[in-house]
């Protein structure tokens, strides 16, 4: 059972003194120490409405599971994200979306074409990474697709397990526009199946922005 959080808002304070703020990354997770872009990244959410809530675990290495992944509007959404965190992290994305002009600013904030064909060897190959890296985190779509799917797909699943990191479940409730961070778990089951059915509990109530592809 998961315990509610309260919402974060990105509104700057008055008076009193600055305190980090409540969903702040941890000293122990991978930061890009951007403060231009985290002041950017902050202003787009703060303008839009968005607010976190919760926070990721203060952990050098995890994966990161986004859901539900609905629309076109998740990635803008997620990209602010990750610069008001200031969070430095990698993500898959299918090799298409690495051509040209976009290539260069995908890679730029952490993308990785793939190739849905060989999916197998991405994962062998990231499992690798984590164990060579000091610190990292891998932000993942478990659907791989906006558009709507029976089951999620396992391979975020074997490369925490894998690699022996944890799952941190990160929501975008359009509806209240909250990016709800946490809760963090393991991949224990033995069997994905079973792992991913308790994953999706946690995203019980949680509306995309097109929910007719959930």
């Amino acid at each position: 059972m998961t315990t509610p959080v309260s919402g974060h808002s990105l509104a700057p304070s008055h008076g009193a003194p600055r305190r980090p703020a409540p969903w702040a990354l941890g000293p122990q997770v991978p930061s890009t120490g951007n403060r231009v872009l985290q002041a950017l990244g902050r202003a787009l959410l703060r303008v839009t409405g968005w607010r976190f809530a919760g926070a990721m675990p203060d952990a050098p290495k995890f994966v990161v599971i986004v859901a539900p992944h609905t629309s076109n509007w998740d990635f803008p959404v997620g990209l602010a994200a990750k610069w008001a965190l200031m969070l430095e992290c990698r993500f898959w994305g299918k090799d298409s979306l690495f051509r040209g002009p976009l290539g260069w600013f995908m890679r730029a904030n952490g993308g990785i074409p793939v190739d849905r064909a060989n999916r197998h060897a991405v994962v062998d190959v990231t499992i690798e990474a984590f164990a060579e890296a000091p610190r990292m985190v891998l932000v993942l779509s478990p659907e791989g697709t906006r558009k709507k799917v029976d089951r999620w797909r396992t391979g975020f699943w074997h490369v925490a397990k894998g690699a022996g990191v944890p799952i941190c479940c990160v929501a975008f409730d359009f509806p209240s526009k909250t990016i709800r961070l946490g809760p963090t778990t393991t991949a224990d089951e033995e069997d994905p199946e079973a792992g991913i059915a308790r994953l999706q509990g946690y995203y019980a109530g949680v509306r995309g922005c097109n929910p007719a592809q959930q």
